[in-house]
C-alpha cells in the first residue's frame, strides 16, 4: 500500500471544536486488509491518513472479513469492523444510528450502493458523498435482473434524492461528468484526485526484443483480464519473447489460469496473484508497457502507479481511464472496439524511437498527484465554507 507523503503544518490542521479535534468518520464497504481491497480502499485510507495529520480524530467504518478483528487501532486511526458482503450496509447503517451524535462530519464512500449515512447521523453532522465511477450498468455484470435493477434504483434514484443538499467528491472529471450525465446529480461536486505513490528508484527496462507487459488490477468480471491473455496469444505471433505479468487476486483467477493453459501460453502469461509492495514495483519498473482492458474506471489509480516509474500505460478509451491517461505523451488510448494487440504493437513502435521522453513525461505527470494535496482538497472541502473551495 502507498505511503502517505509528508507532515502537515499548524497551519494546515483542522479546527477544533469546543477545544476537541474534530471527530470524522470514513465509511467505506472494504479496509485495505481485506483480499478484494483496491483502489477505492487506498484511497478512503490515504484520506484517512491525511485527516488524522492534520488533526482530525478519524475512525474507518467498513466490513468485516472472517478472521479480522472487530476493533483495532492502526496509525492513529480506529477501524470498526461490521457485516459481510450484503449485510455490512444495514449493520454499518445501524452502528451510525447507534454513535449518531459522535462525528462531526462523515465521508460516506458510495461504491455503487450507498450507506445512506444521512438515515443515521445527526443533523448538524456534515456529510460528505464520496464516488469513484458510476455503476449503472455494471450492476448487469454481476447481478441478474431483480437484483441489478436495485443497485440501479439505490444509486440513482434513492441517492440523488437523500444527498442532494450534500456535498459530493468525485475522483476524476469522467466520474463528475457521469454523475450529471446518467445519475441526474444536481448538487455540487468537487473533484479530490488519487494521489501517486513515491517509488524508489528502480532501474527502468533495457529494450531486448522481448518486450515485458504488465497489468495490475484485482482480477474481477469488468476488469477483462481475458482480453489481456488473449492479446498475449495474438502477440506471440510476431513476437516470441512476448511476456505479460498479471499482478492482483480475485474470483477470476481460476478461470484465467485455465485459459492460460487451454492456449498454451505458460511461457508467455504469469498469474502472479498479490506481491508486495516492493516486488510490485520492481517488476512493473522492470516492463516496457503497463496495459488495462477495464471497461469501468473512475480513474486508474494503477496506471499513475506505473507512471511514477517511467511506465506508459496502454488502456482503452473508457471513463477514468482517459482521465489518468495522457494519449501520445504517458500512454495510448485504444477505441473500445479495438484490438488491444495493435495498440500495443503501435505502443512498442513508438517506444523503441523515443522512450526517454516518454519515461519522462511520465515521472512527471505522476509528480502531479500526491495524497498530501489530495488531502488538503478535502482539509478545505470540510472546513472552508463550500464557495470558497
Amino acid at each position: 500500500m502507498a505511503r502517505s507523503t509528508g507532515t502537515v503544518g499548524e497551519a494546515g490542521r483542522l479546527r477544533e471544536r469546543g477545544g476537541e479535534p474534530l471527530r470524522v468518520a470514513i465509511v467505506n464497504w472494504r479496509d485495505p486488509w481485506q483480499r478484494a481491497a483496491g483502489g477505492a480502499e487506498l484511497y478512503a485510507w490515504q484520506i484517512s491518513e491525511q485527516l488524522r495529520l492534520r488533526g482530525a480524530h478519524v475512525t474507518f467504518v467498513t466490513s468485516r472479513e472472517p478472521g479480522q478483528a472487530r476493533r483495532e487501532l492502526r496509525s492513529g486511526i480506529e477501524i470498526v469492523r461490521t457485516g459481510g458482503v450484503y449485510s455490512r450496509y444495514p449493520l454499518v447503517l445501524a452502528w451510525l444510528l447507534r454513535h449518531r451524535r459522535s462525528f462531526d462530519v462523515a465521508i460516506d464512500c458510495m461504491n455503487g450502493v450507498p450507506f445512506l449515512s444521512p438515515l443515521a447521523l445527526a443533523r448538524r453532522t456534515k456529510i460528505i458523498l464520496l464516488v469513484h465511477h458510476v455503476h449503472d450498468e455494471q450492476f448487469h455484470v454481476y447481478f441478474g435482473p431483480l437484483m441489478a435493477t436495485i443497485g440501479r434504483f439505490l444509486e440513482g434514484p434513492v441517492a440523488r434524492r437523500l444527498y442532494r443538499r450534500r456535498p459530493t467528491v468525485a475522483v476524476s472529471p469522467s466520474t463528475a461528468r457521469e454523475l450529471r450525465s446518467r445519475l441526474g446529480w444536481r448538487g455540487p461536486i468537487y473533484i479530490v484526485p488519487n494521489g501517486a505513490p513515491q517509488p524508489a528508484l528502480l532501474p527502468e527496462a533495457v529494450a531486448d526484443g522481448s518486450p515485458s507487459i504488465v497489468c495490475v488490477g484485482r482480477l474481477v468480471a469488468h476488469k477483462r483480464i481475458e482480453r489481456l491473455v488473449d492479446m498475449a496469444d495474438r502477440l506471440r505471433a510476431d513476437m516470441p519473447g512476448v511476456r505479460l505479468h498479471v499482478v492482483g487476486r480475485g474470483e477470476q483467477h481460476a478461470a484465467l489460469a485455465a485459459r492460460v493453459r487451454d492456449l498454451g501460453l505458460d511461457e508467455h502469461v504469469r498469474l502472479h496473484g498479490f506481491l508486495p509492495e516492493h516486488a510490485k514495483d520492481e517488476l512493473l519498473a522492470g516492463a516496457d508497457l503497463h496495459v488495462s482492458a477495464s471497461r469501468y474506471e473512475g480513474w486508474g489509480l494503477s496506471v499513475i502507479e506505473a507512471a511514477a516509474l517511467g511506465v506508459p500505460t496502454v488502456a482503452y478509451d473508457v471513463n477514468g481511464l482517459r482521465d489518468a491517461i495522457r494519449d501520445g505523451e504517458t500512454g495510448w488510448l485504444a477505441l473500445p472496439g479495438e484490438d488491444l494487440a495493435d495498440t500495443v504493437r503501435r505502443a512498442l513502435k513508438e517506444l523503441a524511437a523515443r522512450r526517454p521522453q516518454v519515461r519522462a513525461a511520465c515521472t512527471a505527470w505522476a509528480a502531479t498527484f500526491t495524497w498530501e494535496s489530495s488531502g488538503d482538497r478535502m482539509h478545505r472541502l470540510i472546513q472552508d465554507d463550500l464557495d470558497a473551495f
